[in-house]
């Protein structure tokens, strides 16, 4: 017997949509983290890039649970000398949710090349609207 391996011809990319409305940010973003990379598939190969694409609406109305919304923070930096900027999660939120969300994700996937491909096939909007339609995604229910 010869082990499966996936690849770019064999692939079979699928489009989900996800309502994000009440659902805990980091139950979220571990199962759109999983989609993404195609764990959920029988030929999941980890070299390979076989996941699905995921379109996430209602970004802004994504839960946390505890003072989360007070106390985690977000930091960017522009690179120059005194330039570390930080906001709440609250302020995020109201600001950028869809960023939020993509961090979450972004921070469940491995370190490299592969998941930066992979992070690509995110699709997060901040209300409940979104311009896939063409692509017929199908909703992907989550337990969070």
């Amino acid at each position: 017997m010869r082990t499966y391996m996936a690849n770019k011809a064999t692939r079979e990319r699928r489009w989900y949509v996800v309502d994000a409305a009440g659902k805990t940010l980091g139950r979220l973003a571990t199962q759109i983290a999983d989609v993404l990379r195609g764990k959920h598939k029988p030929e999941y190969t980890p070299h390979v890039d076989v996941g699905d694409f995921v379109i996430v609406v209602n970004a802004e109305r994504v839960a946390v649970t505890g003072r989360k919304r007070e106390q985690k923070i977000y930091y960017r930096h522009s690179g120059y000398p005194g330039g570390l900027r930080q906001r709440t999660l609250a302020e995020q939120l109201e600001r950028q949710p869809e960023e939020v969300i993509r961090l979450a994700v972004k921070g469940m996937l491995p370190r490299n090349r592969l998941a930066r491909q992979q992070l690509r096939k995110l699709k997060v909007y901040r209300g409940p609207d979104h311009p896939h339609q063409a692509q017929r995604p199908e909703p992907l229910e989550v337990e969070a």
